[in-house]
C-alpha cells in the first residue's frame, strides 16, 4: 500500500464539531450532510464525522450523541491551532485545518487542499456485525522514511449513516435535527511508525446499529492525517 499522491480521488476527512444544543450548527449539519452526499470537491471524497461535543449538554438539552471524546479532540484540536476558545460550529479537515463549519466555500477549499497531499492508503474490510459489537479489519501502510512524523496512531469510529432528532429544549427547541455519520464510538487501537505498517482484525462493542466504520491514520497529538478508510454495512 503506497504513501503517495495517489488515486484520482482522494480521501479526505471532515471532522464538524457539533451540537443539538447550538442555534448555530443545524447549517453546519447540513453542509456535511451535502459534502457526504454530493461530494463537491473535484478529486477529494469527503469521509465525513459528525463529532458531537459535550459541553453544550448543561445549557438545557442533551445531546444524544454527545460524548467526552469529541470534546477532547476539539479541545486538542484547539491548543494545535492556537485559538483562544473552542466553540460550535466549526470543521477541521484532514487534521490540517480549521474552519467556520457552515462556511461552504471556506471548507471546500480547505478539503480541495487536503486533497492535493500525499498520503497513505488505509483500509477497512471483513465487516460483519455480532452480539453486542461488530468486527473488521484495518490495514495501513508504514510511515514514509523521510516523514515528518516518527509515528503516527490509528484510530476507529463507528457511526451511524444519519439520524435525527426531536429537540424539545434549548436553542433549537421544536426544531427536527438531521446528522450524518454521527459518531457512536471513536477509539485509538495501535499505531503505525516509519519500519511498522498496521494490520489487525477488530473487535469493538457499542456503536449498536453503527452503519459506517472510519478509519484514521493521523499524527500524534491530533496532527496532521495521513490517510483515512471507510467500510458501509
Amino acid at each position: 500500500m503506497p504513501y503517495g499522491r495517489a488515486p484520482a480521488t482522494v480521501p479526505v476527512l471532515a471532522e464538524l464539531f457539533t451540537s443539538e444544543g447550538c442555534s448555530s450548527c443545524p447549517p453546519a449539519d447540513l453542509l456535511l450532510e451535502h459534502l457526504d452526499r454530493n461530494q463537491p470537491v473535484h478529486g477529494a471524497l469527503v469521509i465525513a464525522l459528525s463529532e458531537h461535543v459535550d459541553y453544550w449538554d448543561r445549557l438545557g438539552w442533551k445531546d444524544p450523541y454527545s460524548s467526552a471524546v469529541p470534546t477532547w479532540r476539539q479541545q486538542t484540536y484547539g491548543q494545535r491551532f492556537r485559538l483562544n476558545s473552542v466553540y460550535t460550529p466549526r470543521m477541521v479537515i484532514d487534521g490540517r485545518e480549521q474552519v467556520l463549519g457552515k462556511h461552504t466555500s471556506a471548507v471546500q477549499a480547505a478539503v480541495a487542499r487536503a486533497a492535493a497531499s500525499p498520503r497513505l492508503q488505509v483500509m477497512v474490510s471483513g465487516t460483519a456485525r455480532e452480539a453486542g459489537g461488530v468486527r473488521f479489519t484495518v490495514e495501513a501502510s508504514q510511515l514514509p522514511s523521510k516523514s515528518d512524523s516518527k509515528r503516527a496512531d490509528v484510530w476507529v469510529a463507528l457511526a451511524d449513516d444519519r439520524v435525527q432528532s426531536e429537540v424539545s429544549w434549548g436553542e433549537n427547541s421544536g426544531r427536527r435535527l438531521i446528522h450524518v455519520a454521527a459518531v457512536r464510538k471513536l477509539v485509538k487501537v495501535g499505531e503505525v511508525t516509519r519500519t511498522t505498517g498496521f494490520r489487525q482484525e477488530l473487535r469493538l462493542r457499542g456503536g449498536a446499529g453503527a452503519a459506517r466504520i472510519i478509519a484514521v491514520v493521523q499524527q500524534q497529538h491530533l496532527g496532521p492525517v495521513a490517510g483515512v478508510g471507510m467500510a458501509k454495512f
